[in-house]
């Protein structure tokens, strides 16, 4: 499954997608959602720490909290993550 989330700026959409996926190492290292501040997602990384990411507006949390949910439930992982201006591509398996 593919989605496309758009973020805030390109900024946003590099260290989302920096974030939740290790390309070298193809670990998905989201654990899960902390908390949702209108368009501001803030997460938790496997090494405990945690991060915001600004998207676009609340639809697009809506979007990619819905999407990201079975990843922190251990039901998919991500294959890949691909950020261009904006916008950030997530595969999933």
């Amino acid at each position: 499954m593919i989605k496309r989330i758009i973020c805030q700026d390109k900024y946003e959409a590099v260290k989302l997608s920096s974030l939740i996926f290790i390309k070298s190492g193809k670990e998905t290292f989201i654990k899960e959602i902390l908390n949702i501040i209108k368009n501001e997602v803030v997460i938790s990384l496997k090494d405990k720490s945690a991060h915001s990411i600004i998207l676009k507006d609340d639809q697009e949390v809506e979007i990619f909290a819905d999407f990201i949910q079975s990843i922190c439930e251990g039901r998919h992982r991500i294959i890949s993550t691909i950020a261009y201006d904006e916008y950030v591509e997530i595969i999933k398996s």
